[in-house]
């Protein structure tokens, strides 16, 4: 296990813990267990703020945040949505400069690929745009381009698109006519694939974009995610610390993919899970025991370690 340079006495008090989902918090059987639960109340009840930060939607983090007893915003969509859980009030949201979205589109269209595109919409009870639905229901397909749920790409997405059918916009042309108030998105292919798509929207749209390529625990394929520049989930964790008054150096960041990357470096402590990719092992101060077996408690244990500075808890 890496450790951290510098000893636990020379390193200032941790104000502020930050989580990944998928990997982290929930194990291998996307369970959030007791134990994982009683360790986030240990950190909070010491006066320490705790986050999730996570490429889920908001709507899919809400439940995550209730099990664990977090009331702080939520950081969602890798840092391009943070919004409020009390009141679902948004704080923070990216923006694309104009223009760059419909050269996005076209890449992923002419790659064989189908674009969700994000918007917040969480009050009209939607989450996201596609161009189509896995159902024979013809409102569905009404103008649909020929052929389109025979496609590859849209095979990558279908399975996400029929558990998440009920939050969708279908919009046929939306690879011609962006919707209002796009903030992130995504598509779905092989790795090779998304490794190809991602090197052709940095050429594209260059330094326009935050892009990552990342498996899903809960689907086959993989995830092209597509952000405004600079958007990363440290990029959500600093707007929050600057609100509460909380140095970079005074934040502890947990997680186990590349979309952690930014804010385990970022962070004055950056926690690698043990089932964590090699490139936020290798990145990490501390390296935990993985999500199946107890990591959240070491992190907890990492985190307490480290006499806390008095702060209310607030929204946190």
């Amino acid at each position: 296990m890496a450790t951290h340079p510098l000893a636990a006495s020379q390193r200032p008090p941790i104000r502020l813990l930050v989580l990944d989902v998928d990997g982290t918090v929930s194990n291998s059987r996307h369970e959030i267990t007791d134990a994982t639960c009683a360790a986030v109340a240990r950190v909070r009840s010491a006066g320490v703020r705790v986050v999730l930060a996570t490429g889920r939607r908001y709507r899919d983090t809400l439940p995550v945040a209730e099990r664990l007893g977090i009331d702080a915003p939520l950081i969602t969509a890798s840092g391009a949505l943070v919004k409020d859980p009390a009141t679902h009030a948004t704080v923070l949201r990216a923006e694309f400069a104009p223009g760059v979205m419909s050269r996005v589109l076209e890449e992923i269209v002419a790659r064989g690929h189908e674009p969700i595109l994000y918007t917040d919409s969480f009050a009209a009870g939607y989450d996201f745009h596609c161009r189509a639905l896995p159902t024979p229901a013809a409102e569905a397909m009404a103008g649909a381009p020929p052929d389109l749920t025979q496609s590859s790409g849209w095979q990558a997405l279908a399975e996400y698109l029929a558990r998440n059918a009920h939050l969708a916009r279908v919009q046929p042309d939306l690879h011609a006519r962006v919707p209002e108030g796009v903030f992130a998105g995504f598509t779905m292919g092989t790795q090779p694939q998304m490794e190809a798509l991602k090197e052709a929207l940095h050429q594209a749209c260059q330094g326009e974009l935050s892009l990552h390529v990342i498996r899903s625990p809960r689907y086959r394929d993989w995830m092209c995610e597509i952000a405004p520049a600079a958007t990363t989930k440290w990029s959500g964790v600093l707007a929050l610390a600057g609100i509460w008054g909380i140095d970079p150096a005074a934040i502890c960041a947990g997680g186990d993919d590349v979309n952690d990357l930014p804010m385990i470096r970022g962070a004055g402590l950056g926690i690698a899970m043990g089932n964590a990719v090699p490139q936020v092992l290798a990145a990490a101060d501390l390296v935990v025991a993985t999500h199946d077996d107890g990591g959240i408690e070491e992190v907890a244990a990492a985190v307490l370690a480290i006499p806390p500075q008095p702060a209310p808890l607030g929204g946190g």
